[in-house]
């Protein structure tokens, strides 16, 4: 703490051991170098938008020379904070009342730079100014207030359409995957059903073919044709058997109640299928059946090459 001593100019006191004349000498000023705080009252502001609000603040402030605030200014406390008080005035009607809530950082610094820049002739420095309260009209907080409710109601709003959106995404995905799976299911069911049914023909060519190379074997061994002829006329006895269940047209022999009739008349079609025939038919019936055997393997062939281009 530093005095100012009046004896006719007026000295400065410095800290140790100071001799003062009594009558002559007197202190004058006291000035403390610590940080001071003030508070600054509440006044009212009107912002860019035409809001009058009510505001109030603390300020921080050091004397850094204590000639110039003791000479300088009648009250040096009083005048900052008139200072402060102003300065906050003109600040606020640069901004809009939304500004002032999200900006409250810029406006203390704007409002300690100007009293800086004013109180520097002064000997005090402002070291830091913060906004305590901000008061608003009921009808402008009743305003806020409902806006602040549609934008929620509006957040909600679109949060809801975003999740319904995002719902039909979803379902429509679904069912495209599932359309997609049921396609590839049945393409996989009608390849499968292909491959059983050329497996199938396949098969039943195979067992043709070999019936018809073991027939053919068969006829040219001895008592082959005899052989042949025995099961050609149990099938014409088995076919004529079955006229009358197949058809309307009914055929009746001349004496069906005589079996060896039909017996006798199934023996001599086995009897004339079992004429010799001469050596060149031999021959040609020979060649005809080697050659029905190769034409058979031929289109058993085309048959299987089908069935694997299917």
């Amino acid at each position: 703490m530093l005095a100012r001593a009046a004896r006719g100019t007026g000295a400065l006191l410095l800290k140790g051991l100071n001799i003062l004349i009594p009558v002559l000498d007197r202190i004058r000023y006291v000035q403390s170098l610590k940080e001071i705080v003030i508070n600054v009252p509440e006044q009212s502001a009107v912002t860019l938008d035409n809001v009058t609000l009510q505001i109030d603040g603390v300020l921080y402030l050091r004397i850094m020379d204590p000639y110039k605030a003791s000479y300088g200014v009648e009250d040096p406390e009083y005048a900052v904070t008139q200072l402060a008080q102003t300065t906050m005035r003109s600040e606020l009607g640069k901004l809009s009342l939304d500004k002032v809530f999200r900006e409250r950082e810029s406006l203390n610094a704007s409002i300690v730079d100007a009293i800086n820049q004013a109180a520097d002739c002064w000997g005090i420095r402002c070291l830091r100014y913060e906004i305590k309260d901000i008061h608003v009209p009921p009808r402008v907080k009743e305003s806020m207030q409902m806006q602040v409710e549609a934008e929620r109601r509006k957040r909600a709003t679109v949060l809801e359409s975003e999740g319904t959106r995002e719902s039909a995404i979803n379902v429509a995905e679904g069912k495209k995957q599932a359309q997609i799976l049921a396609s590839e299911a049945e393409k996989a069911e009608q390849i499968n059903q292909a491959a059983g049914e050329a497996s199938a023909v396949l098969a039943k060519a195979k067992a043709k073919a070999e019936a018809i190379r073991i027939l053919a074997a068969a006829l040219t061994q001895h008592n082959g044709d005899a052989a042949a002829s025995l099961t050609v006329a149990e099938q014409y006895v088995s076919a004529f058997s079955k006229l009358a269940k197949d058809s309307n047209t009914i055929l009746l022999p001349s004496n069906p109640g005589d079996v060896t009739s039909m017996v006798a008349q199934a023996m001599g079609v086995y009897g004339a299928l079992t004429k010799a025939p001469i050596p060149e038919a031999q021959d040609s019936v020979s060649s005809r059946s080697s050659r029905d055997v190769r034409s058979t393997d031929a289109s058993l062939d085309e048959e299987l090459d089908r069935v694997k281009l299917s």
